[in-house]
């Protein structure tokens, strides 16, 4: 049996500092995103910033961006992501799909919008805009306003 070097916390800082001066003007840029939106720009919000806003608009869970994470050697915890998405849904940063129990996603299009998802695959995608309509929305609980209406329509293969 060979003996491995364990990694420590101060060799996996420097390694997500080695990623995130990589890209030089877009480290500023999400910098500035994220001090723009009230947050720090730690060490691994710019390192996810980076997997989340470098390739457009997407649907991403908190488990396929760590599995992410990981092919780009980011060395994270699960929970390190998840408290890092959900702090920039809270900032506005990310939009919250809450789809059915404890599975989440979130997106990096924030503007009012439908989505499709694939009930085999569990892929999600957005619905044309405009193409969703309602001819009335129920009244609200007294004391309380709509703020918003989120669909998400479930898809499959047909049969036969």
């Amino acid at each position: 049996m060979t003996h491995q070097p364990s990694t420590t916390s101060f060799d996996r800082s420097i390694k997500l500092r080695e990623q995130s001066n990589d890209s030089g003007t877009k480290s500023t840029e999400l910098k500035a995103r994220l001090r723009n939106a009230g947050l720090r720009p730690t060490v691994q919000r710019l390192a996810l910033s980076r997997l989340l806003f470098g390739n457009g608009d997407r649907h991403v869970s908190a488990e396929a961006l760590h599995a992410e994470a990981r092919e780009a050697g980011l060395t994270m915890s699960l929970s390190t992501v998840y408290n890092t998405l959900n702090q920039f849904a809270g900032a506005g940063l990310l939009r919250e799909i809450a789809v059915q129990g404890p599975r989440t996603y979130f997106h990096t299009r924030t503007s009012p919008h439908h989505h499709f998802m694939d009930e085999a695959t569990g892929r999600m995608f957005d619905a044309v805009d405009g193409s969703v309509e309602f001819a009335r929305l129920p009244a609200p609980p007294e004391g309380t306003e709509i703020v918003g209406c989120d669909v998400i329509i479930r898809i499959r293969a047909k049969k036969g």
